[in-house]
């Protein structure tokens, strides 16, 4: 069970984790064991809360697919089974943040500065217009 809070968790079963062969250097470790860990699941399956299920479906993030399936890959450590905990605490994580309210932008007016700045920007632009006219 991965517990996300103390009163949300999310079951064994609807986890999919494989172990892989990691990618990159590491000698006959990496070509002879599978030490990476692939994590998947399917947001739409699991028994999260709607909530969760509608904040982790809003967020663009890489790893969730257009079809809403998680795929995490975790080939940092040696062992699989400090992959295994890297890759269940992402997951943690991502829904974690996704669960977190954004707070609304409040919209502001424009400095008196940046105002300054643009009425400058567009008299130059107005003076080197002129410049461009026929001479009398």
């Amino acid at each position: 069970m991965l517990y996300i809070s103390s009163t949300i968790g999310i079951p064994d079963r609807e986890l999919e984790i494989h172990a892989v062969r990691s990618q990159g250097t590491g000698g006959q470790n990496v070509n002879k064991v599978s030490t990476a860990i692939h994590l998947r699941l399917d947001i739409h399956r699991s028994s999260l809360p709607q909530l969760y299920k509608d904040a982790l479906l809003r967020l663009r993030d890489h790893r969730i697919s257009a079809d809403g399936v998680i795929t995490i890959k975790a080939q940092q450590y040696r062992t699989q089974e400090r992959n295994r905990e890297d890759a269940l605490n992402r997951l943690r994580t991502l829904i974690q943040r996704a669960a977190i309210p954004r707070k609304k932008r409040k919209a502001t007016a424009p400095t008196w500065s940046s105002q300054e700045r643009r009425i400058e920007g567009k008299k130059r632009q107005g003076r080197l217009k002129a410049l461009r006219r026929t001479v009398e």
